[in-house]
Parts: C-alpha cells; structure tokens; sequence
C-alpha cells in the first residue's frame, strides 16, 4: 500500500520562486496563536506519513466484499489520483516529501493554481482508488471522510505557518485559489509556470510509485487466496 511519503504538502520550498519576480519573502512578524485545530494539524503533520497504515492493514485483511470485475474502478481512480500528484510534483518537487516547517516561496503555477491542496486530494483519490480495488467499496467514502478530517486539520496547521511566514503574498494566493474545491480561474500566467522534468519529477515520486505497485501486488495476492 501506500506507506512513508503519502501525504502531499504544498509548503513549497525551492531556490527560485514561481510567482512575480522579486525578492524572496522576508519573515514575516505577525503570527497568531494557532486554534485547538491547528495544534492538533501540527501532530498530525509530524506523523503524516504513518496514519494511512491502518488504513492499508485493514484493506489487505478484510475480506473482499465485490466479485473482481468490479475492481477496476478502483483501478481507474488511483490512477488518476496518481496522476494528480505528479502534475503537482512537478511543479514543487521533491519539497513534497518534507517532514519539517522550512518554508521558502509560494508556488501557484499548475494545479496550485486551481486548488491550494492539490496533493492531499491526489492521496485522497488514491486511497479511494485502493479501497475499490480491495473489493470494499464500502470502505471508500470510510476512507475519503477520515482522510479529509485529518487533512483538514493538517491544511489549518500549515495556513497558519504560511500566513505567518509569507505575509501578504500568502493572502492574495488565499483569496484566489480555494482550499478544497478547484476553481477553473487561474491567479496565474502561463509564462510564469516553469516547472521541474519529468525525470526529476519520477525520481521524486518514485516512493509513491513504488507503494502503488507494491499494493496493487498485495492485493492481487489477496484476491487470489
């Protein structure tokens, strides 16, 4: 299944920033104590990569409850899922694997352009995606609704350090791009969107590749038990 390095995270940090050019963002002074909700996002971030294991457990060990035919769906859907994440690596790169609150300059360009989350909804997909493939359709909005909490909580942690962090830069982005919902209004250009390559961009990924043929391995194992 999916295991370390999962959990996409937009705090986006590379040498060059891919807004307006300009200088870096200074630190910025104005912070705020953080909410019960954020405090609890920040735990969570800290442990991000671990919190799908159950969720890996219990697909491999409940019994399928959908004859195979059905399970390419799930098949169709972790694919696009993945899909997703590499459109949004390749603009972040290997950032999206931090386990620590460095934070260096926004990104908006690609899918951050659209939506500020695009990696949590790419794991989320993901995860919905093996849920029906496990032959438990019944799991899947299980796991979309669990997963979104914890995000949730994680997003509110990580808006907090930014705000602080980036300022009024942070701010604009916010009031453009929309947390959870894709908007099909860009804030951006496409001359300002460089991106890494796709080498760069696979080698990045290559954990989570990895993982994926990893599950798909496991559970083709369970389904033919």
């Amino acid at each position: 299944m999916l295991t370390s390095q999962q959990s996409g995270v937009y705090l986006s940090l590379y040498a060059e920033s891919r807004m307006t050019p300009g200088p870096a963002p200074q630190p910025q002074t104005r912070q705020r104590d953080p909410d019960w909700l954020a405090r609890v996002g920040g735990w969570l971030f800290t442990w991000r990569t671990s919190l799908p294991l159950p969720i890996a457990l219990a697909l491999l060990i409940v019994p399928a409850s959908s004859p195979a035919w059905r399970l390419w769906p799930g098949v169709v859907l972790t694919a696009l899922g993945e899909l997703i994440r590499l459109w949004a690596v390749r603009q972040i790169g290997v950032i999206s694997r931090t386990r620590s609150d460095r934070l260096g300059p926004l990104v908006s360009t690609g899918p951050f352009a659209i939506v500020r989350n695009p990696l949590y909804l790419g794991n989320i997909a993901l995860w919905a995606g093996f849920s029906l493939s496990a032959g438990l359709p019944w799991m899947a909005p299980v796991v979309i609704l669990l997963l979104a909490l914890i995000y949730h909580a994680i997003v509110r942690w990580e808006e907090d350090l930014l705000d602080a962090r980036l300022g009024e830069r942070y701010r604009a982005y916010v009031a453009q791009v929309p947390r959870w919902i894709p908007s099909a209004i860009s804030p951006t250009h496409p001359e300002d969107a460089a991106t890494f390559s796709w080498r760069e961009t696979l080698f990045s990924e290559r954990g989570t590749l990895i993982a994926i043929a990893l599950g798909y391995l496991l559970l083709w194992a369970k389904h033919s038990i």
